[in-house]
Order: C-alpha cells, then sequence, then structure tokens
C-alpha cells in the first residue's frame, strides 16, 4: 500500500510523494552541500527550506545534518522518537536516489561519541545502570539510569542529557524498541549494584534474544471469539459502552504483541448524549471493518474492542509490529479525513495494562 500517491495536477499544489519530495532535494542539493560542508547560515540556508517540504509530504518527520567525513554531508531523518513515524522515515530514505556527496540516514544511527549540553557531560565514565525485575511482569525492560553529576537543582539538564545521549549511544530505533521503561536517578538513590553503561548494549540484545525465542511462536486467533458489552455510567449522567475481547486479555502471551495502536475517533454526539447517531454509527462500524480488513489476527495485529462515549469512539488493537499499522492508519486517515477526525497513537505495552480497567 503506497500512501503517496500522486494525485496532485498542479506544480503549485504541495509534495505527495517520495519522488516529488527527492525531485525537490536534488534541484536544491548542491546548495545544501555547500552550506553544510563550509558551515554557513544552515538555518536559514538549508532547515528554512527543507522543514517546510518535509511538512507538505509528512508532519512528524525532523532531521538534522553534517558532515561524516571530509568529502560526504550526512541528512539524517528522524521522528524524534515517535513511534507512528518510524515508517515514514525509513521509507523515505529507502526511496533517496544516489546523489554525489550525500548520505541519507533513517533514525539517528548508534555512535561512541560523549556528547555536553548546559555544562555538562555524557559519557560512559559517568553513567551507569542496573535493571529492574518484576516478577508479574517478567520480560519488561525497566532501567534505572544513574549519572554521576544528578542532583535535584539540575533533574531537567541531566535526564535530557542522558535521553539524548542513549539516543546516540545505542541508536533511536534500539531506545524505542529494545526498552520499555526509564527512570534516571542519581547515584545515591540506587538501589543496586551499578552496571557500566558500556555493557548496556550487551545486555539488551541478550535480553532481546530470549524474548524472541520465548514468544516466536505465539500467535492468536481472534476471529472466532466472543466480544463483551459493558456498560457504565459517566458523572453527567452519559453512558459508556464499551466491546471487549475479554477472554483476550486473559492471554499468558501478551508480550507478544506489545505494541498498542489506540485509534481516536471524533464525531457530533451532542444531540444523542454522547453517542453517534444511525448515520455515524455506520461509519464508524465501516471504518473499524477496513482496519479488520488490512490488520488481520494471523499477520499479528489482535483486535481488542472498541469504547464509545462523549463524543469519541476508540479501537484497540495490541500488535506484533508498528510499521504496518502506522502505514494503514495513516491511509486511513487521510481517507476519512472529508467526513471525520481521526487520529492514532502507538505505544509499547507489553502487559496491556492499559486495559485494567475492562478486567473488573
Amino acid at each position: 500500500m503506497n500512501i503517496f500517491k500522486d494525485i496532485f495536477k498542479s506544480k503549485n499544489e504541495p509534495i505527495q510523494t517520495y519522488q516529488q519530495f527527492w525531485d525537490w532535494f536534488k534541484k536544491n542539493e548542491r546548495n545544501f552541500y555547500i552550506v553544510v560542508k563550509v558551515k554557513g547560515d544552515i538555518k536559514h540556508m538549508f532547515f528554512d527550506k527543507l522543514a517546510p517540504k518535509l511538512n507538505e509530504l509528512k508532519c512528524g518527520i525532523y532531521f538534522l545534518t553534517g558532515m561524516c567525513d571530509r568529502e560526504t554531508a550526512e541528512l539524517i531523518l528522524t521522528p524524534d522518537g515517535v513511534i507512528k513515524n518510524i515508517f515514514f522515515a525509513e521509507e523515505l530514505v529507502k526511496a533517496a536516489p544516489k546523489i554525489d556527496g550525500w548520505k541519507f540516514t533513517a533514525l539517528k544511527p548508534a555512535s561512541d561519541t560523549s556528547i555536553e549540553m548546559a555544562g555538562f557531560k555524557f559519557n560512559t565514565e559517568n553513567i551507569s545502570f542496573y535493571s529492574n525485575d518484576h516478577t508479574d511482569a517478567p520480560d519488561q525492560i525497566d532501567l534505572s539510569i544513574v549519572h554521576n553529576d544528578l542532583t535535584e537543582n539540575n533533574r531537567a539538564a541531566i535526564t535530557n542529557g542522558v535521553f539524548i545521549f542513549l539516543d546516540n549511544y545505542l541508536g533511536e530505533l534500539n531506545v524505542v524498541t529494545l526498552i520499555d521503561r526509564i527512570n534516571i536517578i542519581s547515584k545515591k538513590d540506587a538501589k543496586k549494584e551499578l552496571v557500566p553503561i558500556a555493557r548496556l548494549e550487551a545486555f539488551l540484545k541478550w535480553r532481546e534474544k530470549e524474548f524472541l525465542e520465548k514468544y516466536e511462536d505465539a500467535w492468536n486467533n481472534t476471529d472466532n471469539d466472543n466480544y463483551a458489552v459493558l456498560k457504565a455510567q459517566l458523572e453527567n449522567g452519559n453512558v459508556v459502552i464499551a466491546t471487549i475481547n475479554t477472554a483476550l486479555l486473559n492471554w499468558e502471551s501478551k508480550a507478544s504483541h506489545p505494541w498498542i495502536m489506540n485509534v481516536e475517533i471524533k464525531y457530533d454526539g451532542s444531540n444523542n448524549n454522547g453517542m453517534p447517531d444511525n448515520a455515524t454509527s455506520e461509519l464508524l462500524i465501516a471504518i473499524e471493518d477496513e482496519m479488520l480488513d488490512y490488520l488481520k489476527c494471523t499477520d499479528g495485529y489482535l483486535n481488542i474492542g472498541h469504547q464509545t462515549a462523549e463524543n469519541v469512539r476508540e479501537i484497540y488493537f495490541a500488535c506484533k509490529d508498528f510499521r504496518k499499522p502506522s502505514d494503514v492508519l495513516y491511509q486511513i486517515k487521510q481517507k476519512y479525513k472529508p467526513q471525520i477526525n481521526l487520529d492514532y497513537n502507538i505505544y509499547k505495552d507489553k502487559y496491556w495494562q492499559s486495559f485494567n480497567r475492562f478486567k473488573s
């Protein structure tokens, strides 16, 4: 499925395809290359020109640039940690042409360089970690990260610096996909023996290998599952109605589908106590059916159900990966934009704690 169909008819209309973006870039790349190489006015001569074109193509893709060697400029396209935009940064780089003097990279890559921010250094000498274990969530990667200089007065600056250091040290994709939770603490608050941060990559690879071996054969066919209808009353007297696969919520292999997609569709229910009218209900059903057509349980996308209340329908999926749902939902969002307000988010929740409210 190609999200960027070539539907524009005028040269004045915005960029809508990967090809159009790279055609524009090629026309300007010599000027961009020169300003990066000589460290000129990069903001005015490069960033201020590139940002609007990326926004025309897809909001939420950011960039970094610099010389990766004496003759090669590198353009790094990053979603800045937003899961649902990783796919588009990767696809845009895949579509990049070969241009002499340029290297194009999707997501911030790993590097061994230390960084300095706000007067503090962040490197393998002053950062360490340990793993927090949870008996009720054994596959959770919950890390406490220690910076030797952390105090309450500099917590914001140190925390920001540690996260940027981790992106640089491990690579953006590894930070997003391999770690579930990070807590930045001071040395005096550490409750376990500290491990040098230089050993973090090996630790994460070991845990990931164990995880994949444990869940590689974990699949769930929900086609014939029964969904329970749950109903509750809000404080204002309106009702909230949820249709949930309650049997699926008791599945022992939840962690095999760690990516939760939450689709939010807003409608006007002001004349119906926050609930959709008949025409809107039919549209909501059609949209959800279209999701189910593309995101099948046999491919690793489990429909947990939906909830309706206060002018909003929320639809929930638990997914083996995040790339295809990102693509599918973006296309559906574009398709139904003239009719209804749809948005979506994708986040990691290995034990589906987001849905504990439906268990009671």
